[in-house]
């Protein structure tokens, strides 16, 4: 069986589409499944309407990505884990070729991205010039990944230490234990961050981590892009 996980904080305008896009692909391909939503204190209804949508609903209240991840996969009764981000959009065309690659001895893998609506052109350079990077580096989006249960198991999960980048330092993981797939499909995801945080912000979070390093991302502290208030 197949554990979708998904962790949410305040998604309750985008986790209905999200769970829609999974129920779709595992439909069209027949799949023994569960999906599992992981409540991250949230304030709004995300977990009332995930429950509505037939998802198991875990509510947990710690304002950490990793931890909220992690406490899906332990909660999960499946041998094949996918991580969907609530702001996603699957198909049934990557769910396939995710499933493939387990089946021909991938440990873990990801995919490339979409992003809807209309983007301003620096936005979609910072993009085409992303991708190809992300995959020379051998680095999954955390919007998609997906690994079999004994390769989380081993891995330790998603590193607790961090606040940020626990998809970059899971996806090297990974990789360092046996084939790690980057798919040609992709996913649709939310382009909020680039139309709700200004060009300076972004800059300023740039500057912060080359100033401070790998250090600030074991800190709340200066990441608003992931733990302010969400904007719409």
């Amino acid at each position: 069986m197949i554990s979708f996980i998904i962790p949410a904080h305040d998604e309750a305008r985008l986790i209905g589409a999200a769970l829609a896009s999974i129920e779709a692909a595992a439909a069209a391909l027949s799949l023994a499944h569960e999906v599992i939503v992981v409540d991250d204190a949230s304030s709004d209804a995300t977990g009332a309407i995930a429950g509505a949508m037939g998802a198991r609903v875990l509510r947990v209240e710690h304002r950490h990505i990793a931890a909220t991840r992690n406490a899906g996969a332990r909660a999960a009764q499946g041998d094949r884990f996918f991580f969907v981000d609530a702001d996603t959009q699957v198909n049934a065309d990557v769910v396939r070729a995710a499933l493939r690659a387990l089946d021909s001895g991938a440990v873990g893998g990801g995919c490339t991205v979409q992003l809807p609506g209309l983007v301003a052109w620096h936005q979609r350079t910072a993009l085409a010039l992303a991708l190809p990077v992300l995959r020379m580096t051998r680095i999954a989006p955390g919007c998609f990944q997906f690994c079999t249960r004994a390769a989380f198991e081993a891995t330790g999960g998603y590193d607790e230490g961090l606040f940020a980048a626990e998809d970059i330092v899971m996806s090297r993981a990974l990789a360092r234990l046996g084939r790690f797939a980057l798919l040609r499909e992709s996913v649709l995801t939310s382009s909020r961050k680039l139309h709700t945080f200004s060009l300076r912000e972004h800059g300023r979070l740039l500057w912060h981590f080359m100033w401070h390093g790998p250090a600030m991302l074991r800190s709340r502290d200066r990441l608003g892009l992931w733990y302010e208030k969400r904007r719409h």
